[in-house]
Protein backbone atom coordinates (compact mmCIF):
# COMPACT_ATOMS: atom_id res chain seq x y z
CA UNK A 1 0.00 0.00 0.00
CA UNK A 2 1.30 3.05 -1.27
CA UNK A 3 2.71 5.35 2.18
CA UNK A 4 1.82 8.29 0.14
CA UNK A 5 -2.07 7.70 -0.16
CA UNK A 6 -2.67 6.23 3.15
CA UNK A 7 -3.57 8.76 6.32
CA UNK A 8 -3.83 12.09 6.92
CA UNK A 9 -1.62 15.49 7.58
CA UNK A 10 -2.24 19.09 8.22
CA UNK A 11 -3.99 21.15 5.71
CA UNK A 12 -2.39 22.15 2.73
CA UNK A 13 -2.06 26.20 2.96
CA UNK A 14 -3.42 26.55 -0.08
CA UNK A 15 -6.89 24.65 1.29
CA UNK A 16 -7.54 26.06 4.31
CA UNK A 17 -10.64 27.40 5.79
CA UNK A 18 -12.19 28.89 8.63
CA UNK A 19 -12.72 26.22 11.14
CA UNK A 20 -14.70 28.55 13.53
CA UNK A 21 -17.42 29.36 10.83
CA UNK A 22 -17.54 25.55 9.43
CA UNK A 23 -18.17 24.44 13.18
CA UNK A 24 -20.95 26.74 13.81
CA UNK A 25 -22.59 25.81 10.61
CA UNK A 26 -22.33 22.45 11.60
CA UNK A 27 -23.50 22.84 15.09
CA UNK A 28 -27.00 24.45 13.76
CA UNK A 29 -27.53 21.62 11.08
CA UNK A 30 -26.32 18.14 12.54
CA UNK A 31 -27.90 16.46 15.56
CA UNK A 32 -25.60 15.70 18.16
CA UNK A 33 -22.67 17.76 16.97
CA UNK A 34 -20.60 18.98 19.75
CA UNK A 35 -16.93 19.65 20.81
CA UNK A 36 -14.24 21.59 19.09
CA UNK A 37 -13.65 21.20 15.45
CA UNK A 38 -9.99 20.12 14.54
CA UNK A 39 -9.00 19.10 10.49
CA UNK A 40 -6.51 17.07 9.04
CA UNK A 41 -5.97 16.54 4.97
CA UNK A 42 -6.65 13.29 3.87
CA UNK A 43 -3.81 12.57 1.50
CA UNK A 44 -5.06 10.13 -1.11
CA UNK A 45 -7.00 12.24 -3.73
CA UNK A 46 -6.64 14.03 -6.58
CA UNK A 47 -9.57 16.31 -7.84
CA UNK A 48 -11.84 17.28 -4.86
CA UNK A 49 -9.70 18.07 -1.32
CA UNK A 50 -11.00 15.50 1.68
CA UNK A 51 -10.55 15.97 5.40
CA UNK A 52 -10.82 13.93 8.13
CA UNK A 53 -13.09 16.57 10.73
CA UNK A 54 -12.70 15.56 14.64
CA UNK A 55 -14.66 17.26 17.85
CA UNK A 56 -12.97 17.33 21.00
CA UNK A 57 -15.74 15.42 22.21
CA UNK A 58 -14.93 12.31 19.79
CA UNK A 59 -17.17 12.33 16.70
CA UNK A 60 -15.73 12.16 13.23
CA UNK A 61 -16.53 13.32 10.04
CA UNK A 62 -15.63 13.48 6.64
CA UNK A 63 -15.65 16.51 4.82
CA UNK A 64 -15.24 16.93 0.98
CA UNK A 65 -15.26 20.34 -0.71
CA UNK A 66 -14.51 22.32 -4.27
CA UNK A 67 -10.99 23.18 -4.94
CA UNK A 68 -10.38 26.74 -3.46
CA UNK A 69 -11.85 29.61 -4.95
CA UNK A 70 -9.14 30.94 -6.53
CA UNK A 71 -8.89 28.04 -8.80
CA UNK A 72 -10.19 28.07 -12.07
CA UNK A 73 -12.27 24.75 -12.64
CA UNK A 74 -12.94 23.20 -15.45
CA UNK A 75 -16.47 22.97 -16.80
CA UNK A 76 -18.53 19.84 -15.32
CA UNK A 77 -15.68 18.84 -12.53
CA UNK A 78 -15.98 18.66 -8.80
CA UNK A 79 -19.45 18.21 -9.02
CA UNK A 80 -19.87 17.55 -5.37
CA UNK A 81 -23.10 17.94 -5.68
CA UNK A 82 -24.20 15.31 -7.59
CA UNK A 83 -21.95 13.42 -5.36
CA UNK A 84 -24.75 14.18 -2.32
CA UNK A 85 -27.28 13.18 -4.50
CA UNK A 86 -26.70 9.99 -5.76
CA UNK A 87 -25.14 8.81 -2.60
CA UNK A 88 -27.91 10.18 -0.86
CA UNK A 89 -30.54 7.64 -3.47
CA UNK A 90 -28.55 4.99 -3.32
CA UNK A 91 -28.36 5.12 0.79
CA UNK A 92 -32.16 4.30 1.00
CA UNK A 93 -31.68 1.26 -1.25
CA UNK A 94 -28.77 -0.32 1.03
CA UNK A 95 -26.20 0.15 -1.39
CA UNK A 96 -23.00 0.60 0.43
CA UNK A 97 -22.71 3.92 0.60
CA UNK A 98 -21.63 6.49 4.15
CA UNK A 99 -24.55 8.64 5.05
CA UNK A 100 -24.65 12.20 4.15
CA UNK A 101 -25.22 14.77 6.89
CA UNK A 102 -25.10 18.41 4.75
CA UNK A 103 -24.56 19.78 1.69
CA UNK A 104 -23.95 23.75 1.61
CA UNK A 105 -23.24 25.63 -1.54
CA UNK A 106 -23.40 29.20 -0.30
CA UNK A 107 -19.68 29.77 -0.71
CA UNK A 108 -19.62 32.40 1.57
CA UNK A 109 -19.45 30.30 4.72
CA UNK A 110 -16.00 28.69 4.46
CA UNK A 111 -15.42 29.87 0.40
CA UNK A 112 -16.31 27.21 -1.47
CA UNK A 113 -19.13 24.25 -1.69
CA UNK A 114 -18.45 21.71 0.68
CA UNK A 115 -20.56 18.47 2.36
CA UNK A 116 -20.26 16.44 5.23
CA UNK A 117 -21.07 12.60 5.54
CA UNK A 118 -19.84 10.48 8.34
CA UNK A 119 -16.75 8.63 8.97
CA UNK A 120 -16.67 4.71 7.50
CA UNK A 121 -14.25 2.77 9.51
CA UNK A 122 -12.78 0.34 7.41
CA UNK A 123 -9.98 -0.70 4.73
CA UNK A 124 -8.89 1.00 2.13
CA UNK A 125 -6.78 -1.01 -0.68
CA UNK A 126 -4.17 0.90 -2.65
CA UNK A 127 -3.08 -1.79 -4.25
CA UNK A 128 -4.77 -4.08 -6.84
CA UNK A 129 -2.17 -6.87 -6.16
CA UNK A 130 -3.72 -7.34 -2.65
CA UNK A 131 -0.08 -7.86 -0.95
CA UNK A 132 0.50 -9.73 1.96
CA UNK A 133 -3.52 -11.33 1.40
CA UNK A 134 -3.65 -15.64 1.13
CA UNK A 135 -4.73 -16.10 -2.31
CA UNK A 136 -8.14 -17.25 -0.90
CA UNK A 137 -8.82 -14.13 0.90
CA UNK A 138 -8.06 -11.81 -2.65
CA UNK A 139 -10.07 -14.40 -4.76
CA UNK A 140 -13.21 -13.54 -1.99
CA UNK A 141 -12.36 -9.42 -2.31
CA UNK A 142 -12.28 -9.71 -5.94
CA UNK A 143 -15.83 -11.42 -5.85
CA UNK A 144 -17.05 -8.68 -3.32
CA UNK A 145 -15.71 -5.96 -5.76
CA UNK A 146 -17.72 -8.02 -8.91
CA UNK A 147 -21.09 -7.97 -5.96
CA UNK A 148 -21.03 -4.30 -6.23
CA UNK A 149 -20.63 -3.16 -8.82
CA UNK A 150 -23.34 -5.84 -10.46
CA UNK A 151 -25.60 -4.69 -7.72
CA UNK A 152 -25.05 -0.96 -9.08
CA UNK A 153 -25.86 -1.48 -12.54
CA UNK A 154 -28.72 -4.07 -11.98
CA UNK A 155 -30.54 -1.17 -10.02
CA UNK A 156 -33.59 0.49 -11.47
CA UNK A 157 -32.28 4.41 -11.47
CA UNK A 158 -36.46 5.63 -12.08
CA UNK A 159 -37.14 3.64 -8.94
CA UNK A 160 -34.39 4.87 -6.60
CA UNK A 161 -35.39 8.59 -7.63
CA UNK A 162 -32.65 9.32 -10.64
CA UNK A 163 -34.35 9.46 -13.51
CA UNK A 164 -32.95 12.80 -14.68
CA UNK A 165 -29.81 12.15 -13.09
CA UNK A 166 -28.48 12.07 -17.11
CA UNK A 167 -29.55 11.54 -20.32
CA UNK A 168 -30.18 8.30 -21.71
CA UNK A 169 -28.81 7.26 -25.01
CA UNK A 170 -25.92 8.18 -26.80
CA UNK A 171 -23.84 7.84 -23.88
CA UNK A 172 -20.34 7.07 -25.78
CA UNK A 173 -20.18 10.10 -28.35
CA UNK A 174 -21.38 12.44 -25.16
CA UNK A 175 -18.16 10.85 -23.24
CA UNK A 176 -15.80 11.24 -26.06
CA UNK A 177 -17.01 14.83 -26.70
CA UNK A 178 -16.76 15.79 -22.74
CA UNK A 179 -13.48 13.68 -22.27
CA UNK A 180 -11.68 15.27 -25.29
CA UNK A 181 -12.42 18.90 -24.46
CA UNK A 182 -11.12 18.42 -21.00
CA UNK A 183 -8.02 17.07 -22.32
CA UNK A 184 -7.64 19.79 -25.07
CA UNK A 185 -8.44 22.40 -21.62
CA UNK A 186 -5.60 21.14 -19.64
CA UNK A 187 -3.15 20.02 -22.77
CA UNK A 188 0.43 21.42 -21.53
CA UNK A 189 2.25 19.80 -24.14
CA UNK A 190 1.29 17.58 -27.66
CA UNK A 191 1.21 14.05 -26.93
CA UNK A 192 1.16 12.67 -30.22
CA UNK A 193 -0.54 9.34 -28.65
CA UNK A 194 -3.37 10.82 -27.54
CA UNK A 195 -4.00 12.76 -30.93
CA UNK A 196 -4.32 9.77 -32.77
CA UNK A 197 -6.37 7.81 -29.78
CA UNK A 198 -9.06 10.83 -30.42
CA UNK A 199 -9.19 10.24 -33.72
CA UNK A 200 -9.46 6.46 -33.54
CA UNK A 201 -12.59 6.86 -30.71
CA UNK A 202 -14.37 8.99 -33.00
CA UNK A 203 -14.57 6.84 -36.27
CA UNK A 204 -14.77 3.81 -34.26
CA UNK A 205 -17.85 4.58 -31.70
CA UNK A 206 -19.61 0.93 -30.90
CA UNK A 207 -23.86 1.44 -31.24
CA UNK A 208 -24.75 -0.69 -28.53
CA UNK A 209 -26.40 1.84 -25.71
CA UNK A 210 -27.42 0.48 -22.49
CA UNK A 211 -28.05 2.61 -19.29
CA UNK A 212 -28.14 2.42 -15.76
CA UNK A 213 -26.94 4.37 -13.11
CA UNK A 214 -22.77 4.00 -13.41
CA UNK A 215 -20.22 5.31 -10.57
CA UNK A 216 -17.94 6.55 -13.31
CA UNK A 217 -14.95 5.58 -11.03
CA UNK A 218 -15.45 2.45 -9.79
CA UNK A 219 -11.86 0.90 -8.58
CA UNK A 220 -10.51 -0.87 -5.45
CA UNK A 221 -9.09 2.43 -3.70
CA UNK A 222 -12.24 4.42 -4.51
CA UNK A 223 -14.06 1.09 -2.03
CA UNK A 224 -13.92 1.00 1.83
CA UNK A 225 -13.83 -2.64 2.96
CA UNK A 226 -14.88 -3.94 6.59
CA UNK A 227 -11.40 -4.00 8.92
CA UNK A 228 -11.88 -7.81 8.87
CA UNK A 229 -14.12 -9.33 6.16
CA UNK A 230 -14.04 -9.14 2.45
CA UNK A 231 -17.04 -6.76 2.42
CA UNK A 232 -17.62 -3.11 1.11
CA UNK A 233 -19.29 -1.02 3.82
CA UNK A 234 -18.86 1.95 1.29
CA UNK A 235 -18.28 3.28 -1.94
CA UNK A 236 -16.84 6.93 -2.27
CA UNK A 237 -16.14 9.08 -4.85
CA UNK A 238 -19.13 9.44 -6.81
CA UNK A 239 -18.14 13.00 -9.04
CA UNK A 240 -18.28 10.92 -12.37
CA UNK A 241 -21.31 9.41 -11.61
CA UNK A 242 -23.63 9.93 -14.07
CA UNK A 243 -27.04 7.42 -16.53
CA UNK A 244 -24.79 5.64 -18.84
CA UNK A 245 -23.51 2.31 -20.54
CA UNK A 246 -22.61 0.19 -16.84
CA UNK A 247 -20.29 -1.82 -19.90
CA UNK A 248 -18.69 1.10 -19.99
CA UNK A 249 -18.15 1.79 -16.50
CA UNK A 250 -17.46 -2.06 -15.73
CA UNK A 251 -14.66 -1.53 -18.48
CA UNK A 252 -13.48 0.84 -16.60
CA UNK A 253 -13.42 -1.31 -13.58
CA UNK A 254 -11.14 -3.28 -15.32
CA UNK A 255 -8.41 -1.50 -16.63
CA UNK A 256 -6.18 -2.53 -13.95
CA UNK A 257 -5.78 -6.37 -16.05
CA UNK A 258 -4.67 -3.72 -18.99
CA UNK A 259 -2.07 -1.73 -16.31
CA UNK A 260 1.42 -2.76 -15.31
CA UNK A 261 2.13 -3.09 -11.14
CA UNK A 262 5.16 -0.67 -12.87
CA UNK A 263 3.11 1.82 -14.54
CA UNK A 264 0.41 2.49 -12.47
CA UNK A 265 -0.43 0.09 -9.63
CA UNK A 266 -1.99 -2.59 -12.18
CA UNK A 267 -1.77 -6.30 -12.04
CA UNK A 268 -0.98 -6.77 -15.92
CA UNK A 269 1.30 -9.07 -16.42
CA UNK A 270 1.31 -10.91 -12.48
CA UNK A 271 0.35 -14.35 -11.88
CA UNK A 272 -3.58 -14.25 -11.84
CA UNK A 273 -4.28 -17.93 -10.60
CA UNK A 274 -1.26 -18.06 -8.10
CA UNK A 275 -2.33 -14.88 -6.57
CA UNK A 276 -6.00 -16.04 -6.35
CA UNK A 277 -7.13 -13.26 -8.60
CA UNK A 278 -9.92 -13.69 -11.72
CA UNK A 279 -8.76 -13.24 -15.00
CA UNK A 280 -10.42 -10.49 -16.33
CA UNK A 281 -12.29 -13.29 -18.46
CA UNK A 282 -13.79 -15.23 -15.19
CA UNK A 283 -13.96 -11.86 -13.73
CA UNK A 284 -17.07 -10.63 -16.84
CA UNK A 285 -18.57 -14.01 -16.59
CA UNK A 286 -19.04 -13.91 -13.29
CA UNK A 287 -20.50 -9.78 -13.51
CA UNK A 288 -22.78 -11.35 -16.53
CA UNK A 289 -24.11 -14.26 -14.57
CA UNK A 290 -24.74 -11.54 -11.92
CA UNK A 291 -26.08 -8.81 -13.89
CA UNK A 292 -27.86 -10.90 -16.84
CA UNK A 293 -26.06 -8.95 -19.17
CA UNK A 294 -23.94 -10.32 -22.44
CA UNK A 295 -20.72 -9.08 -23.23
CA UNK A 296 -19.52 -8.36 -27.08
CA UNK A 297 -15.45 -8.77 -26.60
CA UNK A 298 -15.17 -6.06 -29.59
CA UNK A 299 -16.87 -3.71 -28.04
CA UNK A 300 -15.59 -4.26 -24.60
CA UNK A 301 -12.07 -3.68 -26.12
CA UNK A 302 -12.91 -0.70 -27.09
CA UNK A 303 -14.48 0.12 -23.87
CA UNK A 304 -11.37 -0.43 -22.06
CA UNK A 305 -9.20 1.75 -25.14
CA UNK A 306 -11.90 4.69 -23.99
CA UNK A 307 -11.23 4.43 -20.07
CA UNK A 308 -7.72 4.67 -20.71
CA UNK A 309 -7.50 7.49 -22.88
CA UNK A 310 -10.04 9.05 -20.20
CA UNK A 311 -7.33 8.04 -17.57
CA UNK A 312 -4.76 9.49 -19.60
CA UNK A 313 -6.87 12.43 -19.85
CA UNK A 314 -7.51 12.84 -15.88
CA UNK A 315 -3.87 12.66 -15.68
CA UNK A 316 -3.02 15.65 -17.69
CA UNK A 317 -5.80 17.44 -15.87
CA UNK A 318 -3.44 17.13 -12.76
CA UNK A 319 -0.62 17.90 -14.51
CA UNK A 320 -2.17 21.21 -15.78
CA UNK A 321 -3.26 21.71 -11.59
CA UNK A 322 -0.24 20.95 -10.45
CA UNK A 323 1.95 23.26 -12.93
CA UNK A 324 -0.25 25.80 -11.20
CA UNK A 325 0.39 25.25 -8.04
CA UNK A 326 -3.18 24.34 -7.62
CA UNK A 327 -3.61 19.80 -7.15
CA UNK A 328 -4.92 18.56 -4.17
CA UNK A 329 -2.39 16.04 -3.67
CA UNK A 330 1.22 15.89 -2.97
CA UNK A 331 1.94 13.29 -5.39
CA UNK A 332 0.30 15.25 -8.62
CA UNK A 333 3.41 15.71 -10.26
CA UNK A 334 4.08 11.64 -10.45
CA UNK A 335 0.21 10.79 -11.21
CA UNK A 336 0.54 14.36 -14.44
CA UNK A 337 3.25 12.45 -15.63
CA UNK A 338 1.41 9.20 -16.35
CA UNK A 339 -0.17 10.90 -19.57
CA UNK A 340 1.78 9.86 -22.01
CA UNK A 341 2.30 6.52 -21.21
CA UNK A 342 -1.52 6.14 -20.85
CA UNK A 343 -2.24 7.40 -23.90
CA UNK A 344 0.21 5.09 -25.42
CA UNK A 345 -1.07 2.12 -23.64
CA UNK A 346 -4.34 3.18 -25.02
CA UNK A 347 -3.35 3.51 -28.33
CA UNK A 348 -1.89 -0.10 -28.24
CA UNK A 349 -4.71 -1.55 -27.43
CA UNK A 350 -6.72 0.00 -29.79
CA UNK A 351 -5.06 -0.76 -33.02
CA UNK A 352 -4.10 -4.12 -30.91
CA UNK A 353 -0.10 -3.77 -31.53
Amino acid sequence: MPETYVGTRPVSLRHQFELGALQDYLEERIDGFTGDLNAEQFQGGQSNPTFMLRTSAGQRYVLRTKPGPAEKLLKSSHAIERETRVMGALKKTGFPVPRQYVLCTDESVIGRTFYVMEFVEGRVLWDQALPGMSSESRALHYDEMNRVIAQLHSMNHEDVGLSDFGRPGNFLARQIDRWVKQYRSSETATIEAMDELITWLSTNTPSADDTSIVHGDYRIDNLIFHPTEARVVAVLDWELSTLGNPLVDFANHCVGWHISPALFRGIHGLDHAALGIPSQSQYIETYCERTGKNVCMEEFAYYVAFSLFRLAAISQGIMKRHLQGIASSETALKTGMLAKPLAELALNHALKR
